[in-house]
This record gives C-alpha cells, sequence and structure tokens, in this order.
C-alpha cells in the first residue's frame, strides 16, 4: 500500500509452484466441535500434483440467457463491457464481449430453452485454452470425462462439472485470443449508446466459484488434477451458523484458471449452497470474479450505472481498523462502498459481491482487489457465505 492508502496495480497471484509445497492429501480434516451461531474455518494447505498435460488459461466463458439483449445491455451499459461481435451456433445467437483479459459470450436461442427452463440463466461454456488440444482431451477422457465433440481439433469440447463443458482451443501461452471457432461471427455487436460505457476497470477472470451437490467434490477436484494438469492449492471447512460448506481450491499450473469448489455439509442445514444447486438444477457457476485494480472507484461507477452490490452491515467496520491495521487509512472508503477486507501470509485483498441480474437468481459476480494475497483466506470465504446469506435474507 502506499503513503496514500491506496492500493498498487493488481497482480495476478502467482501459481502453486511459488508456494511452499506441502504433504498431497485429498481429504479435508476431521470435523471438531461445533455449536450452532459459531463461524468455524479448518484450513489444509496442500499441493497436488496434476499431470503434465495442461489447460494455461481461460479463453472465454458462455452464458445461455432467457433475454439477450437485456443481458447483453447489463454487461455494456451498466458494466462496461465492449461487443466484439454477433453469431450465430445451431439456433443460437451470440454476442462476444470483451474488457481487459475477460471475453464472454452471450447467447439465446431456441437451443438453449431446454436448457434455461431446467437451470435458469447461466455458465454452459469455460472454454480452455491449451498449447496441445487434442492431448488435453485425451487425458480428460482417460481421467472419466467424456468427449462431447467429434475428433476435429477445431471443435474439441469435453464435460465438465454439471452441466458445464469446456472447449479446449489451441492457443499457445502469451499469443493473442482468437475468435470462438464454432461461431459463425457474421455481424458487429451491439454496443452502449455514445458516451455511456464506463473506462475499462475489469483486468481479468479472478476465479470461477463452482458450487456441487453434497459428496462429489472429491470426485470432481480429481478429474481437475488427472484430466487437465490442475494443481490442488488448499481446502477448507467453513461453517456459518448452522450451515456449513466444503471446498477445494484448483488452479492450472500457469495460474490463468483458478477454480474455487464448494460442496454444502449435508449433516448441517440447508443454505445459500443448497438453495443454488435447488435453483440451478444441479451444480454449476455460482459466481465469476473479476480482477480489478482499484475496487472503490470501480464500484461507484459500476454502481451508478446500475450494478447492484450486497450491503455490508455497518458494524463490520468497527472491528476492521483492528484486524487489519495497515487498512486504516481507507476504512471510510471500504464503508461508503460496502467493500470487504481480507488478509492471507502475503498481502491483502478487497471484494464485493453483485445481487444476480437474472430471474432465479443462478449467477452472480464479484469485484476482487488484490494487493500480494494469493489464496482466498478463512475469511474470504466466510465473508462470501455471509454476503450471500445477507441476500437470502433481503429476498426471502
Amino acid at each position: 500500500m502506499s503513503a496514500t492508502g491506496r492500493f498498487t496495480a493488481p497482480v495476478r497471484p502467482a501459481g502453486p509452484a511459488a508456494i511452499q509445497q506441502g504433504d498431497r492429501k485429498s481429504a479435508v480434516p476431521p470435523a471438531g466441535p461445533r455449536t450452532a451461531g459459531s463461524i468455524e474455518c479448518r484450513r489444509t494447505r496442500h499441493i497436488g500434483w496434476g499431470n503434465n498435460v495442461t489447460a494455461h488459461d481461460v479463453e472465454y466463458i458462455e452464458i445461455l440467457t432467457s433475454d439477450l439483449e437485456a443481458t447483453c445491455a447489463y454487461f455494456t451499459s451498466a458494466f462496461g463491457f465492449r461487443a466484439r461481435a454477433r453469431g450465430t451456433a445451431a439456433g443460437l445467437e451470440g454476442v462476444l464481449l470483451e474488457q481487459g483479459a475477460v471475453r464472454l459470450v452471450v447467447a439465446a436461442g431456441p437451443a438453449a430453452a431446454g436448457h434455461l427452463a431446467a437451470h435458469g440463466d447461466g455458465v454452459v461454456d469455460i472454454a480452455f485454452a491449451c498449447t496441445d488440444p487434442v492431448a488435453v482431451r485425451d487425458e480428460a477422457v482417460a481421467a472419466g470425462g467424456r468427449a462431447l465433440t467429434g475428433p476435429a481439433p477445431e471443435t474439441l469440447v469435453v464435460s465438465g462439472f454439471g452441466t458445464v463443458r469446456h472447449t479446449l482451443v489451441r492457443r499457445e501461452p502469451g499469443a493473442p485470443a482468437v475468435l470462438p471457432a464454432r461461431w459463425d461471427w457474421s455481424g458487429v455487436g451491439p454496443s452502449a449508446p455514445a458516451g455511456s460505457a464506463p473506462a475499462p476497470a475489469l483486468a481479468a477472470l479472478d476465479h470461477v466459484a463452482v458450487c456441487l451437490e453434497a459428496g462429489t467434490l472429491h470426485d470432481v477436484v480429481r478429474y481437475y488434477l488427472d484430466g487437465f494438469g490442475f494443481e490442488q492449492f488448499y481446502s477448507e471447512y467453513v461453517a456459518v451458523g448452522e450451515q456449513a460448506m466444503d471446498s477445494i481450491v484448483v488452479r492450472s499450473p500457469s495460474a490463468g484458471i483458478t477454480f474455487t469448489v464448494i460442496e454444502p455439509d449435508v449433516s448441517r442445514k440447508p443454505g445459500q449452497i443448497d438453495e443454488f444447486l435447488v435453483r440451478n438444477g444441479g451444480g454449476g457457476v455460482q459466481h465469476l470474479a473479476f480482477l480489478v485494480e482499484e475496487i472503490v472507484p470501480a464500484v461507484l461507477e459500476f454502481e451508478a450505472r446500475g450494478v447492484e452490490f450486497l450491503r455490508t452491515p455497518a458494524t463490520y467496520y468497527d472491528a476492521l481498523a483492528e484486524r487489519i491495521p495497515s487498512l486504516e487509512a481507507v476504512i471510510a472508503d471500504l464503508r461508503k462502498t460496502n467493500v470487504l477486507a481480507d488478509r492471507d501470509e502475503w498481502g491483502h485483498l478487497l471484494q464485493l459481491f453483485t445481487r444476480s441480474p437474472f430471474e432465479r437468481r443462478t449467477l452472480f459476480f464479484e469485484l476482487i482487489q488484490r494487493q500480494g494475497a494469493q489464496g482466498f483466506g478463512s475469511a474470504n470465504i466466510r465473508a462470501l457465505y455471509e454476503a450471500v446469506e445477507r441476500a437470502r435474507a433481503v429476498t426471502a
């Protein structure tokens, strides 16, 4: 942090190879005594090694929606994305949106009707950039995945978690991204009215939060280790009140892809994860986290343009200076914008979650600013859980 209390530009977290390696473990530690109304976190830091064939970055994320124009307007007018192209693909119309290193394909059409009825608006494809897509496809199938397309290298698709798939795109690390191959990009996409779009504030996709049905967490994690060469960063058990969840963070060795994978503890009362699974019709992407340089001005800008963020109790900030003394100079700004703070052994992070813009509340978004912080500390995951619990209380 600078002398003015401002944070410097974001740094993508280093890959797990930069972290001190511990024992390779896959089990979450056994539970200790739990009391209702308490907050409990147990974390096991470890690195699990996947194979040597890896996906290295998120190429794009495809979102199916019931209202293409309204969803595109949300991303362009409110969030400042730029529409690069409009295209069609097998009963779908789609728009490619870009901001910083974030690329979204928003799609709607007759081919989406069945999915939308069963699962609501949400992510259906997290495309991976790979040096060798054929090798990644073969490893994923060997690890228990399904090949969803034929053998043509330009159209390789494999199963992921829930109804989410992974299109495998041939691209070397550092090479520019290309237009998604399965689409006919024949048109220019819609754009926000002149002068209305904010300056780009989203630098990159920080992570993807995935909610799974109870009992499937470790099998899914093992699939990404063995099938895509990911590494297991650490596992954590979080209990908040009478609800609880297990989570494991997996990353590509490049740190270009990070999944926070979560399942509910069914021995406790149902909570937000269970509700998401019902609304989503099973496991899926709960939220996308966008990395920003300066979260406070980004929140003010996006909020003025219609993005709804979750509110934070005023009492949260009363103890923040004691919990993280180095943030004392910016607490007033954090309080004004409802931004949450966390720290780990490497530094700080600031974060805030949006309300879902979709009818079934199946997908929402996070802004995150990192100042050295590399992981997802217990307070970070706790903050997400509590933020969504506040949203549940408002909408109940």
